[in-house]
């Protein structure tokens, strides 16, 4: 993989998770349900009927995951704090057990020598917040300020790298708009707003990290598409960019300073509940940007549709590979992603902070767990890393989405994408062959790195 050869210096190779999708224990140490624990368990909404109660049982099993972040030579990993398990009622009291079992993680990862990287809101919203308004609510907003104060005032001294939210997008249209996601709403004058307050929270919980924590990286983390028409009708052409600016420039423009994209307020219709200064907080400077990419979208209009009134169009050349959800594997996309985010929005530093591909893994009669698939869509991504480092994109690490097979939200527990199989009745883990490819890349790099630094000291005069 030449490829890699153009990776930085101090490159960081990581996993991610997140908690509602792997610690299970929802009605443990004092944490209260989450908008995901109402939704999964509303019959309909999740395949399966599944639900996140137990999900990996990683709140208890988290050292032998540990154990397995250190086989796999990860130097950090990108986890959650779960909101209700920590200040269950959203605003107001503060679950000390709940922080404690964060303190006990972060503590061990930092003696294995692994990085934390902290979010602070991946989609598991207390109800309790949800019954006020959710994020509809500006309400909302200012409690992820103060929850995101708490969590930095306790974690800070030891953590210092922080996502505010994880792609708000998700959390604002599918789970407003398309209601595929909790909290189940389809509803265009909830989610535009629910979109705003996301983002205000975001600035707002920057701003209170960094209160908190002198110092301290933050970043925001979105999912990011490739958009293509389906045919150079202009119509198509036209649907590309209002679905471009549905699910990226409405996301990438106000963070960066450029308020929302007015031809999508248009599109949208709705007014947005915007106070003086709001623009300011939402673009408060970042120390990096995360970009999580599965796939890219191909578009044709669709005026009687929904908003944006475009769709996936599915089509694409006979033979192209897709994983088990459907989702086209095109590894360019990800070096586009990373170089736009570079070019056209001046990011100063980059994290793919999410990268997998969901295929349904069962054991062999050997017992391992055989994944030719997700290991070519993981070389072929982390080329694709490298090559977007060559044409100027400042990419500073590479999180594979995800560590552990897990509850993958409303596909339920079918759709896989870890680096290490869970047997969810038995919670054995199995460590894939991709797991042993990506641990084989990373000591490669590793090595690569050993040498050159060897070459350049041997080459450096002696003085004396």
């Amino acid at each position: 993989m030449d490829d890699l050869s153009m990776l930085p210096d101090g490159f960081t190779w990581g996993v991610a998770t997140s908690a509602y999708q792997i610690e299970g224990a929802v009605a443990e140490d004092g944490r209260s349900p989450s908008i995901w624990d109402t939704f999964s368990h509303t019959p309909g909404k999740v395949a399966g009927g599944d639900t996140g109660d137990v999900a990996c049982d990683s709140y208890h099993r988290w050292p032998e995951d540990l154990g397995l972040m250190k086989d796999l030579g990860v130097g950090a990993y990108r986890f959650s704090v779960a909101w209700p398990r920590v200040v269950p009622g959203g605003r107001g009291p503060v679950n000390q057990a709940g922080l404690d079992y964060y303190d006990r993680l972060v503590d061990a990862l930092l003696a294995a020598g692994i990085s934390p990287f902290a979010t602070l809101f991946h989609w598991d919203l207390p109800q309790a917040l949800q019954d006020r308004g959710g994020w509809a609510a500006r309400d909302t907003a200012a409690a992820l300020a103060d929850y995101a104060a708490v969590v930095a005032g306790r974690l800070g001294d030891r953590v210092t790298n922080w996502v505010t939210v994880n792609e708000p997008r998700c959390a604002a249209w599918i789970g407003h708009l398309e209601g595929r996601h909790a909290p189940g709403l389809a509803d265009i004058d909830v989610a535009v707003p629910a979109s705003f307050h996301l983002l205000l929270g975001h600035g707002l919980a920057t701003q209170a990290v960094r209160a908190a924590v002198p110092g301290a990286r933050v970043g925001l983390v979105n999912v990011l598409h490739t958009c293509e028409a389906a045919s150079d009708r202009p119509e198509d052409v036209a649907a590309t960019a209002r679905f471009d600016g549905h699910v990226n420039r409405w996301w990438l423009d106000p963070i960066a300073g450029r308020g929302f994209p007015a031809d999508m307020q248009r599109v949208y219709g709705i007014d947005l509940p915007e106070r003086a200064g709001d623009l300011e907080v939402i673009a408060s400077p970042l120390d990096f940007l995360g970009a999580n990419y599965y796939s890219p979208v191909v578009i044709a209009d669709d005026p009687g549709g929904p908003v944006p009134y475009a769709r996936e169009a599915g089509v694409s050349p006979d033979g192209v590979a897709r994983t088990m959800l459907g989702w086209e594997i095109r590894a360019a996309g990800l070096e586009q992603v990373l170089v736009r985010l570079s070019e056209e929005y001046g990011a100063r530093e980059l994290y793919v902070t999410e990268n997998g591909s969901a295929w349904p893994d069962q054991p062999g009669p050997d017992g391992q767990v055989h994944d030719p698939g997700r290991v070519r869509y993981l070389e072929e991504h982390l080329a694709a890393c490298g090559r977007a480092v060559q044409r100027g994109a400042p990419l500073a690490g590479y999180f594979a989405w995800s560590l552990l097979d897990n509850f993958e939200w409303d596909y339920g527990y079918d759709a896989r994408f870890g680096l290490v199989y869970v047997d969810y009745g038995t919670q054995q883990r199995v460590v894939k062959d991709s797991g042993r490819r990506y641990a084989e890349i990373i000591a490669g790099q590793r090595q690569a790195a050993f040498r050159a630094e060897a070459t350049r000291r041997e080459a450096e005069p002696l003085t004396g």
